[in-house]
């Protein structure tokens, strides 16, 4: 019996729950396939033991994942990956090419996730990060495949939310592992209409016009399914491409109105309660104080990190 932390989507996909803030908020994906296992995003160090019971559960050995594939290398996809591999002892990480460094030496970033979020809530809520040996790391390039069993791994390069970004293509089930390129898709944000999907601008790599085009490489693929790491599967339909484009065209307009206002940070978070608020009665939602409750913590992270795209493109 799996634990309840952890569903199966099926032709051996897994979604798991971290734990990571809340209930089904973070996930990691477990793939497997002819006995051989990857797992796509790992969460913090603390949701590893989770991911370990997920193998068990399942009867797989450690010894039986060959790939560990952060997405990107923020600290709730990637962070909890050097510790997860020290209980895998075959395993090698495929990490994208300006994430590795990060990966081997994870100063960088534990830093750079102080600065967001201060040094306690770091140490809080994610744990110290442990490096990975470089001789463990094989750097992924666009277009790249690699094998899982009998079953065919592709990356492409994504940038947009992160510059150190990539997607993998699951050719098996027609799946997108997205990480954050498609946006956030909250399982409380569904109803008739299905899933409501919005764009994450988190600090510090956010770029309009190559996050459209990140998004239109993985919907021009026809994908039956997205996995999104916050949170579990999409079905592919035909809004969405224009809704999480729109929205991202949306996003760079409320920064550029207000690159030079005074309070910047406020009324950035202003005008994005204004705009969930609007889309999301524009999807069908009535209660929508409690839907904006939810979107609390990313209205002033998606501040944040348009601040760092206007302060970057002044």
């Amino acid at each position: 019996m799996l634990p309840g932390f952890v569903d199966s989507q099926g032709d051996g996909l897994y979604t798991i729950d971290t734990g990571f803030v809340r209930p089904r908020f973070d996930a990691a994906y477990l793939i497997v396939d002819d006995g051989r296992a990857a797992f796509v995003d790992t969460g913090t160090n603390h949701g590893v033991p989770r991911l370990l019971q997920a193998l068990a559960a399942l009867g797989l050995a450690c010894d039986a994942v060959d790939w560990v594939i952060p997405t990107h290398v923020h600290l709730d996809h990637a962070g909890g990956a050097g510790l997860l591999m020290q209980a895998l002892p075959r395993a090698r990480m495929a990490v994208h090419p300006r994430g590795q460094r990060h990966m081997v030496d994870p100063g960088a970033l534990v830093a750079g996730a102080i600065a967001v979020y201060g040094e306690q809530e770091v140490a809080r809520s994610y744990g110290m990060p442990v490096a990975v040996e470089p001789e463990r790391t094989v750097v992924t390039a666009d277009g790249m495949t690699l094998a899982l069993g009998q079953r065919t791994l592709e990356f492409i390069d994504t940038p947009g939310h992160a510059r150190h970004h990539h997607c993998i293509w699951d050719e098996r089930t027609r799946t997108w592992f997205t990480g954050d390129t498609f946006g956030l898709g909250y399982p409380e944000l569904v109803n008739e209409r299905g899933r409501w999907v919005t764009p994450t601008c988190a600090p510090v790599q956010f770029d309009p016009e190559p996050l459209k085009a990140s998004v239109a490489r993985l919907l021009a693929r026809g994908p039956a399914a997205l996995c999104v790491t916050h949170f579990g599967r999409v079905p592919n339909a035909p809004y969405l491409a224009a809704l999480v484009a729109s929205q991202i065209d949306e996003l760079a307009a409320i920064g550029q109105r207000l690159r030079h206002a005074e309070d910047r940070h406020q009324q950035l978070c202003d005008a994005l309660r204004a705009m969930y608020a609007h889309r999301l009665a524009e999807h069908g939602f009535a209660d929508l104080d409690a839907k904006l409750a939810l979107l609390a913590d990313d209205v002033q992270i998606n501040a944040q990190g348009l601040e760092a795209w206007l302060d970057r493109t002044a």
